[in-house]
């Protein structure tokens, strides 16, 4: 009786055992092999659930579904036009046929490796392809000023640009996952840096480009400042011949009111005249003649006549 319930005990445990090693559950973001004697069996589980296989014969071979990422190594890359930039590049890849990936592949390791392979190739292959200009940029830069004449001619014509590199890199990267059962879905370049040989002819480049542009604004500023200067010296002299006449308008008037209110004084009576002349004459002496001056009048001049009614 004890040795029943022993053996009973024993088959309950191995049946557990056995239910527990041929039952697997499928994730969201899993997919599955499965493995007989290290062979793949049917087709690859991509939908989630609980499925069964063979205890002890039978491996569930489990492979990420979600995007994965892939981090290539900086190296230093000579371009067609004999100048070497450090290339720093990323991108993403995604297992699309399970089964597939595991007969060419077998695990995300070896696919790691392969990627290295194909996208460092091809990244190598089209920098080399292409002037240092078509790498560092997208499109043709429009100049900081409006003058094509200043910057234009240091600034080379793109025909590629560093996005379409990218997309042929990416294009050709996937011509040779097809059979490996990938596929790249994004490549990127992280970061371009410039060898220090390069680098100092660049920013040398650039130093000049700047000065050759401040040298521009400057001449013109100053062009534009003498522009301003002569304007101001137009109106000015403008302003001063206008208030010139006005004052010569309104001099000239006073002096005809002047010279008609000493007239109309004058025809008023004789002793008026008389009082006008005397005015009028010790002005008149007022006016030309001062303590040093030595003078001949005659007998017949007016000025005598007030001079000799004062002695």
């Amino acid at each position: 009786m004890k040795t029943k319930s022993i053996l009973i005990a024993i088959s309950i445990i191995l049946i557990l055992i056995g239910l527990k090693s041929s039952i697997f559950i499928v994730q969201e973001k899993d997919q599955v092999v499965i493995t007989q004697f290290g062979k793949p069996i049917g087709e690859a589980i991509i939908e989630p659930g609980m499925y069964f296989k063979l205890p002890l014969i039978q491996v569930a071979n489990y492979f990420e579904k979600r995007y994965m990422e892939w981090n290539g190594d900086p190296n230093q890359v000579p371009t067609k036009d004999k100048k070497f930039i450090f290339v720093d590049t990323y991108a993403r890849w995604q297992i699309t046929d399970p089964l597939q990936f595991f007969k060419r592949l077998t695990n995300e390791r070896g696919a790691q490796s392969r990627i290295d392979d194909i996208l460092d190739g091809d990244t190598r292959n089209f920098i080399a392809n292409n002037n240092i200009e078509e790498t560092v940029r997208t499109s043709n830069r429009i100049p900081l000023t409006s003058d094509t004449e200043i910057i234009g001619d240091s600034l080379a014509k793109i025909y590629v640009g560093r996005d379409k590199i990218q997309q042929m890199i990416l294009k050709s990267a996937n011509k040779q996952t097809e059979d490996l059962g990938i596929k790249i879905l994004d490549f990127r370049f992280k970061r371009i840096n410039y060898v220090q040989e390069v680098q100092n002819q660049v920013f040398k480049r650039m130093k000049s480009e700047r000065f050759r542009i401040a040298d521009k604004f400057r001449s013109e500023g100053q062009g534009e400042a003498s522009r301003i200067n002569g304007e101001k010296e137009r109106k000015l002299k403008n302003i001063q011949s206008l208030a010139f006449r006005d004052a010569e308008m309104i001099k000239g008037k006073a002096d005809a009111s002047a010279a008609s209110i000493y007239a109309k004084a004058y025809n008023k009576s004789s002793q008026s005249r008389s009082l006008y002349g005397f005015l009028k004459s010790m002005e008149t002496f007022e006016k030309t003649f001062d303590g040093k001056t030595s003078i001949f009048i005659s007998t017949d001049s007016e000025l005598y006549k007030y001079l000799k009614k004062m002695d």
